[in-house]
């Protein structure tokens, strides 16, 4: 019988180990002991009881790293969650137009720490002549209607890039938010001039409910 037929056979019947060692372990524990099996990180032999405890702190230490990763990511969502609930406090809050525009733009620069912010509403009249009731392009609204959710990337090449006006030069990646649900009536553009800050393939799930809250605000003061 060789090591994969030896190997085999524990695996069809997982209980025979189990009851060997336990005879093993009342019966005779110094066979145990003399059993010796190679060191995993050298090669001196050890005891097998050594080599399952090397093997058990092992594996505590990858539940270990497993656990320290999760209690980090979930202190980060409760971080941007408190920020999210700042923001829909303050467009809550907000009276009219004016007022949602400039929490949004205040909230997303100093909590989410986003320095470059542009936003565009169309179809509205009422908003000439301010910047965020600017001319938009058949083709720009036409690529905001086909978005459907949140799109992230680099900003060399955006059709979207000159929204920021005068800061454009320094733009390196972009997030574009779509507002509106049945029917997309505007766009936030997010902005950073780190090239990594916003990254096709990243999380868009904080994104997408920030555009919501503004879209639910805009549409009430419009």
């Amino acid at each position: 019988m060789n090591s994969d037929e030896v190997g085999q056979y524990l695996k069809d019947n997982p209980k025979v180990f189990v009851q060997v060692f336990t005879q093993l372990s009342e019966s005779n524990p110094e066979l145990l002991e003399s059993i010796q099996v190679p060191h995993p990180y050298g090669g001196n032999a050890i005891p097998l009881s050594e080599r399952q405890t090397l093997g058990l702190r092992e594996k505590v230490k990858l539940l270990e790293g497993k656990l320290s990763e999760l209690i980090q990511f979930g202190e980060e969502n409760d971080s941007i969650s408190e920020k999210v609930h700042r923001v829909s406090s303050a467009l809550l809050g907000a009276r009219n137009f004016a007022a949602v525009v400039h929490a949004l733009y205040f909230h997303l620069r100093e909590d989410f720490a986003v320095p470059h912010v542009a936003l565009r509403v169309w179809g509205q009249s009422l908003l000439d002549g301010t910047l965020e009731g600017e001319p938009v392009t058949d083709e720009q609204r036409t690529l905001v209607d086909m978005m459907g959710a949140p799109q992230c990337g680099p900003a060399e090449g955006s059709p979207f890039l000159p929204w920021f006006r005068e800061s454009a030069e320094h733009v390196r990646s972009i997030a574009l938010i779509p507002l509106g649900t049945t029917k997309t009536f505007g766009m936030l553009a997010l902005g950073s001039e780190d090239p990594q800050r916003f990254y096709p393939g990243m999380g868009t799930l904080y994104l997408r409910r920030i555009g919501e809250l503004a879209a639910a605000a805009l549409t009430s003061r419009l």
